[in-house]
């Protein structure tokens, strides 16, 4: 397990964009897969991104063409990059880990982003 804390959400216009960064102080990244999830209130969580310890990037359809997920490993940070944004895509949104070839996730805590006029 690695601990993993997210940051950057808040409040963002309608149309705009968001950059979030999810940090693991205590552990390198290097083997794990990385990605970032969200959970909109009365709904299952839903897989936003995924990037593999080789930068294969995979995208969930509702973020395809509008998210990029990208990592520093030197900086042991993870970043999601979502533009046009829509009220639609206000959630609570979580940073996640995998070591490659096991199933064991940790999960960060949590950043909320609300798209709001």
């Amino acid at each position: 397990q690695v601990q993993l804390v997210e940051s950057g959400g808040g409040l963002v216009q309608p149309g705009g964009s968001l950059k979030l960064s999810c940090a693991a102080p205590g552990d390198s990244l290097d083997r794990y897969e990385v990605g970032w999830s969200r959970r909109i209130p009365g709904k299952e969580r839903e897989l936003i991104a995924t990037l593999t310890t080789f930068h294969f990037e995979h995208y969930a359809q509702v973020a395809k063409g509008r998210a990029t997920v990208s990592r520093d490993n030197a900086k042991k940070i993870v970043f999601l990059q979502m533009s046009n944004l829509g009220p639609e895509d206000s959630a609570m949104y979580y940073c996640h880990a995998r070591v490659v070839g096991t199933t064991v996730r940790s999960w960060g805590e949590g950043t909320q982003v609300t798209v709001t006029s």
